[in-house]
């Protein structure tokens, strides 16, 4: 959620022009997302995104104790997924942004990602066992 804050500030800013999350329902969902009331469509980009998240945030959760109680883990975690995304799924889905890089739009992006990493990394949970 905070991640979803911080992109409405990038793309109110004009760093982000388009969120991988409306990418990816626009272009990989087979139209789904056409089937969704227009008026609800952000609310549901929203919350699969958050579900992605949450899924990110459990994974995160599985790594050995020691790893995750590491501080700069979280912070690690984030960049890694946003790379993986970037380098990986974005190119294999044929997003628009994985053609056309753009090092302001993948600055903003990678901080939110840091952010994300920040958070799950901090959270009492991800330092249990």
């Amino acid at each position: 959620m905070a991640m979803s804050g911080m992109r409405e500030v990038t793309m109110g800013l004009g760093l982000v022009k388009q969120t991988p999350p409306d990418a990816v329902m626009q272009q990989q969902t087979g139209g789904m997302i056409a089937r969704v009331p227009e008026r609800h469509r952000r609310v549901a980009v929203q919350l699969a995104h958050w579900t992605y998240g949450a899924a990110g945030g459990a994974a995160f959760g599985l790594l050995p104790r020691p790893l995750r109680a590491w501080t700069p883990a979280g912070p690690i975690y984030g960049v890694l997924s946003w790379l993986g995304f970037e380098l990986g799924l974005a190119p294999l889905m044929g997003l628009p942004h994985a053609q056309r890089p753009d090092l302001a739009e993948s600055a903003a992006l990678a901080a939110d990602h840091v952010l994300y990493g920040t958070l799950v990394g901090a959270t009492g949970w991800a330092k249990r066992s």
